[in-house]
């Protein structure tokens, strides 16, 4: 029987080959979101959630709401998508340094932070306790109207009180990287290889990517959905932190068609770990079939 002190899964990373790419993913951990996981949908009925919770045996009580980061490694250093919660989520998140050191890297490799959005769960991770930069050399690539929005003092005035926390912390986050931080438009070319893709309505500025080599493609979701057990299978659902919930709707099914029709491997921040598959279409939504584990990390 496993004692206390041998009780710990194995350390949270995945590599895989993107054509001439050598990428990975890394998990940060995840929160437990305690009640009925119906509160976090604007627009379905709690015993419907409850019924999708149960075809997917998942439980009634809680939602776990998992974190991954997908990572590209390159000559120059790695280049992040998002950068994790910075363990702000509870004991059970901020796993991000712990298993990126067991891939054999630390912050000093991370070359650039290309964000999706600036949600907590998404930029916490640039700063420690003390509010010091994390990653000494890494440049942060930033959509301008996610920049726009949650950097904004007035944007942040003009918010519900309840809701200020959240541009206070991207402020907090970024202040230490004053200097390393580009703005892009969303449809442009981020990175030698990397797309922008405008994929709006979770945030106003919320962007996906494209990343291409070797004839091969990977799309980055970040939270175009959250678990797929819920918003693949009723890709209508609004999830409560959607700023755009319509627009994410209408966003949401747009990409999943393409990834679908296109046959992408797909890498999203919230589905369960390695959190890499791919889309296919069903008649009323979408399933996800995650990649086949491979030990030699291909």
């Amino acid at each position: 029987m496993a004692s206390a002190d041998n009780a710990a899964q194995a350390p949270g990373f995945y590599r895989f080959q993107l054509g001439n790419l050598r990428a990975l993913t890394v998990n940060d951990g995840f929160f437990r979101k305690p009640g009925s996981p119906a509160e976090l949908i604007r627009n379905a009925g709690e015993e419907e959630v409850h019924a999708a919770l149960r075809e997917a045996f998942l439980p009634e009580n809680h939602l776990d709401l998992l974190f991954t980061v997908p990572f590209l490694e390159t000559p120059q250093g790695l280049i992040a998508f998002d950068i994790g919660t910075g363990g702000n989520f509870g004991p059970n998140s901020g796993k991000l340094a712990a298993n990126l050191r067991a891939a054999g890297y630390g912050p000093e490799d991370v070359a650039h932070i290309v964000f999706t959005h600036l949600h907590v769960d998404h930029c916490s991770g640039l700063t420690d306790g003390e509010g010091r930069a994390l990653y000494p050399r890494a440049q942060l690539h930033v959509p301008k109207p996610e920049a726009d929005y949650w950097l904004s003092e007035e944007e942040a005035r003009k918010a519900p009180e309840d809701a200020r926390g959240g541009f206070d912390n991207a402020r907090r986050r970024f202040a230490p990287y004053e200097g390393r931080m580009t703005l892009f438009t969303p449809g442009e070319e981020v990175l030698p290889g990397i797309r922008s893709v405008p994929t709006h309505g979770h945030t106003p500025g919320h962007t996906s990517f494209l990343v291409e080599d070797g004839g091969e493609t990977l799309l980055i979701l970040g939270d175009v959905t959250n678990r797929p057990e819920l918003f693949l299978v009723h890709p209508t659902w609004q999830l409560v932190f959607d700023s755009n919930g319509d627009q994410a709707v209408a966003t949401r099914r747009s990409v999943l068609d393409q990834a679908a029709a296109d046959r992408l491997l797909v890498a999203a921040f919230h589905w369960p770990f390695p959190a890499l598959g791919h889309v296919a279409k069903t008649a009323d939504g979408y399933r996800m079939t995650p990649v086949v584990w491979s030990a030699e990390g291909k």
